[in-house]
């Protein structure tokens, strides 16, 4: 079996790569030590945009706004995106790079603790991408759940947290084990409700699509 790094660093020399700005800010945000959406992540995204068309997006962690501006490039011009992001330092920073870039004027973007926003959202998105803090997506989960419509895609990064999730806990660093706890959980729940049907995929550091049934 071939190494699954030069797997990945093969597949991801094929990618030709994003429109310049947002290449700009991925190398940015790897400078600076912002975590972004990886490149093989970047490419399912794309994938996924073109192939479901969404019309209503929610994403639950926003960060610099790198992922909320890749899905407006690649999605409808009709497209609507919302995003949430609780992290001060960071706010400014998303809303400048959507003030530069976001020509079509899609993206909303929510500040706050996404726990508090989701409860006031509507019914109605078609498309969630889960991105914030692992150790919450469980807490997040009831909500996104409620607002998302039923034949929509729920697409959650992180989910092997670098290979810790699939350890015992005694294994994992005892800062991270309430983290891995939570995310097994959220797995689980993922994978064993009645209302989804979940695939689990080893892109980036781990996706899940989640269909609304």
């Amino acid at each position: 079996m071939a190494d699954e790094e030069r797997i990945r660093a093969f597949i991801n020399s094929l990618d030709k790569g994003n429109e310049p700005y947002l290449d700009e800010l991925e190398r940015e945000a790897i400078e600076t030590d912002v975590p972004i959406v990886r490149k093989d992540t970047q490419a399912l995204m794309k994938f996924l945009m073109a192939q479901m068309a969404p019309e209503n997006i929610l994403e639950v962690g926003c960060a610099i706004g790198f992922s909320a501006l890749l899905m407006a490039q690649y999605s409808g011009p009709e497209t609507k995106i919302t995003t949430i992001e609780k992290y001060e330092k960071r706010i400014p920073i998303a809303r400048d790079n959507f003030l530069k870039y976001d020509l079509g004027k899609k993206i909303t973007l929510l500040e706050g603790d996404a726990m508090d926003i989701l409860k006031t959202l509507p019914v109605g998105y078609d498309f969630i991408f889960m991105d914030a803090a692992k150790g919450q997506y469980i807490n997040f989960l009831p909500e996104c759940m409620r607002v998302l419509k039923k034949g929509g895609l729920l697409v959650s990064d992180n989910v092997l947290q670098d290979g810790d999730v699939f350890e015992s806990r005694f294994a994992v660093t005892r800062r991270n084990r309430t983290i891995h706890a939570r995310m097994r959980d959220y797995l689980y729940e993922l994978t064993h409700n009645d209302e989804l049907q979940t695939v689990i995929l080893t892109v980036g550091d781990g996706m899940s699509l989640s269909v609304k049934l």
